[in-house]
């Protein structure tokens, strides 16, 4: 707006007079700006000049009708100058600009860290697959080479066949082409013999003829095609056997140190424990007492299995914790989905059911399913780490003693918070000792 008149009038603030320039009079759109006057006229040159703005009246005090650029740090609000000294007197004020930059500064802070820590993790994720790649180039070279040498054998099977085949017609070619020829040279010996007029040379002649050469049946004979069924099979059968030593071959030490990355800090919730459990004081312990206690009544308590959940969930990204299960001759962990889970019934364990959960006693060892599916008894098995990826859908449980895959369940729905779940087991399992605890371990990846 361009000002046609401009009043002066004195203004105390912080116990200091400051002379205020206040424009007043029409106000006009502004077709041009000139600032000549502001820089040439001495009352001007005090005016503080803005940028154009739209909706000028509200930027404008509804009560001192003045613009309003300052920020009450006390009550909150933005002020024009003379509110400084009515309304909010004694109120610390501030230039609207510095308070702007204390309002957006963290937030700007807290985008720009969002962004390094988006770009890290794409690094992160680069270094994954490269090491990823170059692992898994080694493996499939080597199913690769697998592979070629299955083919190999498998067409010299054929070719063997086939020259066994073409040996057998060789030979018996052979031997027909002889009988021909013995045949042939009789008849024309006999041939020759009947042509003679002298009855005593034929009677003597003939008793010298050689007895005709033996000759087979040959109605009998024939050369079958070699016959290939099974042969396929039988390759493709050498062929998984040593797929599977080769499986046995892969870096499950790096899988690992590649899970363990995702490890999460978690305790155990007394108020889900099984009324026979004790819980270590940090939470991180959990066995069967072997008396059973009546705890409070809490709809989060499961009353039939003996089994604890954790404090935390998990409903996106990974996560991995490690379970000590040395001294124990049974015992069952893994996750469970939260909403889902029946904590007072007998409902059975499988995904179906949302649970995910591996069973261990002296005498099997299966992934609760339907049907449970064994897995190969492991001695001396100390600690079991469980790794769950939510959004693929993945649990794998993993020897980590023994750094090794254990097994893993794929393809899992889960729409619900994920918790770790975890069951002693009773402390005479079929007249074993089973006291020890299952313990929540720290992640060790040096050993």
């Amino acid at each position: 707006y361009q000002h046609m008149n401009c009043e002066f009038s004195t203004l105390v603030l912080n116990q200091q007079k400051f002379l205020v320039t206040v424009c007043t009079g029409t106000q006009l759109k502004a077709m041009k700006s000139c600032l000549e006057p502001h820089q040439r006229v001495t009352v001007l040159k005090k005016h503080r000049l803005v940028e154009p703005m739209d909706r000028l009246e509200d930027r404008m005090c509804k009560k001192h009708d003045r613009l309003l650029e300052l920020f009450c740090l006390t009550e909150q609000v933005c002020v024009c100058l003379l509110c400084t000294v009515t309304d909010h007197k004694s109120h610390p004020v501030v230039p609207l600009k510095e308070e702007y930059e204390v309002k957006t500064g963290p937030m700007i802070q807290e985008r720009k860290q969002k962004i390094k820590e988006v770009k890290d993790r794409v690094e992160l994720s680069n270094k994954d697959a490269d090491r990823e790649i170059a692992d898994g180039g080694q493996v499939f070279t080597a199913l690769i080479v697998c592979v070629e040498k299955c083919r190999d054998e498998f067409n010299q099977t054929v070719q063997e066949k086939l020259k066994s085949t073409e040996k057998q017609a060789e030979d018996l070619i052979k031997e027909l082409e002889q009988e021909i020829e013995d045949l042939t040279n009789r008849c024309s010996e006999v041939t020759q013999l009947s042509h003679t007029k002298d009855h005593l040379h034929f009677l003597q002649t003939f008793r010298s003829l050689k007895d005709p050469p033996p000759t087979r049946d040959w109605t009998t004979v024939e050369v079958r095609p070699p016959s290939y069924v099974g042969t396929l099979r039988r390759s493709l059968d050498q062929l998984e056997e040593t797929l599977n030593m080769e499986m046995k071959k892969l870096p499950d030490d790096a899988e690992l140190k590649r899970v363990q990355q995702y490890e999460v800090d978690v305790t155990l919730d007394p108020d889900t424990a099984n009324g026979w459990l004790i819980l270590s004081e940090d939470g991180k312990q959990v066995h069967d007492g072997g008396v059973r206690k009546v705890p409070p009544d809490n709809p989060k308590r499961f009353t039939q299995y003996i089994c604890v959940l954790t404090r935390q969930s998990f409903s996106s990204g990974r996560f991995y914790f490690e379970v000590q299960v040395k001294d124990k001759t049974a015992w069952r962990l893994g996750v469970a989905r939260e909403e889902s889970i029946d904590r007072k019934g007998e409902t059975t364990w499988t995904p179906e059911t949302v649970y995910w959960t591996l069973l261990y006693d002296t005498d099997r060892f299966v992934f609760i399913d339907n049907p449970p599916l064994c897995l190969p008894l492991r001695a001396e098995l100390q600690k079991v780490g469980v790794f769950v990826d939510y959004d693929e859908g993945l649990v794998s449980f993993y020897d980590v003693e023994a750094r090794d895959h254990i097994y893993s369940a794929t393809g899992c729905t889960f729409s619900e918070p994920l918790y770790p779940l975890l069951c002693p087991g009773p402390p005479d399992f079929r007249g074993n000792n089973n006291s020890a605890p299952l313990i929540i371990s720290p992640v060790n990846q040096t050993d």
